[in-house]
């Protein structure tokens, strides 16, 4: 799996850190971003999830 997030597109609404906690976070701004390493999505369930509450569709799920 592939996990990307348009920084264009972000509003920062933390879904999808509040959803996939051990995906994703929030930088200093409160942009969302990929922990370090986990931008395979860690095999954690939930990323789909977090893809889908994104309220301006940010995030993109591949494979």
């Amino acid at each position: 799996m592939k996990i990307s997030i348009n920084g264009d597109v972000c509003i920062g609404s933390g879904q999808c850190a509040l959803t996939a906690p051990g995906v994703f976070t929030q930088d200093d701004d409160g942009f969302s971003e990929l922990l370090p390493g986990r931008a395979d999505g860690g095999g954690d369930p939930m990323v789909r999830e977090a893809a889908r509450a994104c309220p301006v569709q940010a995030i993109s799920v591949e494979g």
